[in-house]
């Protein structure tokens, strides 16, 4: 089936078999490697992409159901010239990764939450977080990394953090 989907504003058409997962097409025909494959049943949270704005697990959704519609993915966050996204930076600097499996599924559902509510504390932030499961770090770092970048985009013209 020919689909369309926009992947971090970019227009792709892409050709792909029914029963083709988003997070496959995003992987393997446009080499969007960042989006991960944890468990493939959409419990771990590491495939989780922004579909039209909203958090999905990439691995349960096929790709022709994404047809016309917009997906941001961790490699989007960047600017185009490479600086990290407060985030991406937060997340280095709290300790929020270790061996980095979860980190671009939990990087794009603290991305929707500081979209929707730009000011969480902790404990909204722990409960947004709690559908991603991470091995390595306990948590804490990610909680202090989404807490800190969250202050940091608060004062930040909108622009600077879509």
């Amino acid at each position: 089936m020919r689909i369309t989907l926009t992947v971090n504003g970019d227009r792709h058409r892409l050709d792909v078999e029914p029963r083709r997962t988003l997070a496959d097409a995003l992987r393997e025909d446009l080499g969007l490697t960042g989006t991960h494959l944890g468990c493939e049943h959409g419990v771990c949270g590491a495939c989780t992409v922004l579909l039209d704005g909203e958090p999905v697990r990439a691995c349960l959704l096929f790709a022709v159901q994404a047809d016309g519609c917009g997906v941001d993915t961790v490699e989007g966050l960047a600017t185009p010239d490479g600086t990290l996204h407060p985030l991406q930076e937060a997340f280095s600097v709290c300790h929020g990764l270790q061996c980095g499996a979860c980190t671009p599924g939990m990087l794009m559902t603290a991305a929707h939450l500081l979209a929707v509510e730009p000011s969480p504390d902790r404990e909204r932030i722990r409960a947004e977080m709690a559908g991603n499961l991470c091995r390595c770090t306990g948590y804490v770092g990610i909680v202090d990394a989404v807490a800190s970048a969250a202050g940091v985009m608060a004062w930040r013209p909108r622009e600077d953090h879509d």
